[in-house]
């Protein structure tokens, strides 16, 4: 991490800024097929926070649910004049929010710590052995930095 508690960012045209207060637990890019079809990418990268480190400062935005392969649901939340998709609250993980880290302001300062989901990424992305990568998920207490964990479990 780059560092500095305090982090802004916005959606593309601007009409949205945020703050967060502290920096993300954890930023990981995700190639399930779901993120994939919700942001027409081949993987997406996210940094979570705590809900309450978050706020919008200008703007507004809306949202919708979508699926998961869970089967629970998740919430992303676009900027109601661009679109641009900025964050996410998934059902299962309240508390949580994922922010979509390319909205940070200085988001280079948040490299993804881990790839998720790499039995649905696309064949053309090689990953090489520097970042851990995972077909599905990982187990939080073994990957995450001890100082975002003691975060965390401030919240359950």
């Amino acid at each position: 991490m780059n560092g500095s508690t305090e982090h802004s960012g916005s959606c593309s045209c601007g009409f949205v800024k945020y703050s967060i207060n502290e920096d993300p637990l954890f930023t990981q890019a995700c190639h399930c097929d779901d993120c994939k079809k919700s942001t027409g990418s081949a993987f997406v990268i996210s940094s979570m926070i705590l809900e309450s480190c978050f706020e919008i400062e200008e703007g507004e935005s809306h949202a919708t649910t979508l699926p998961t392969g869970s089967g629970s649901g998740y919430k992303p939340f676009f900027c109601k004049k661009c679109g641009t998709y900025i964050y996410c609250e998934y059902e299962r993980a309240p508390g949580i929010i994922l922010i979509r880290t390319s909205s940070l302001d200085e988001a280079q300062n948040f490299p993804p710590q881990a790839h998720v989901f790499t039995k649905s990424k696309v064949d053309w992305i090689h990953l090489d052995n520097k970042i851990p990568s995972f077909e599905i998920w990982y187990d939080r207490d073994k990957l995450w930095p001890q100082a975002s964990l003691d975060r965390l479990s401030g919240l359950f």
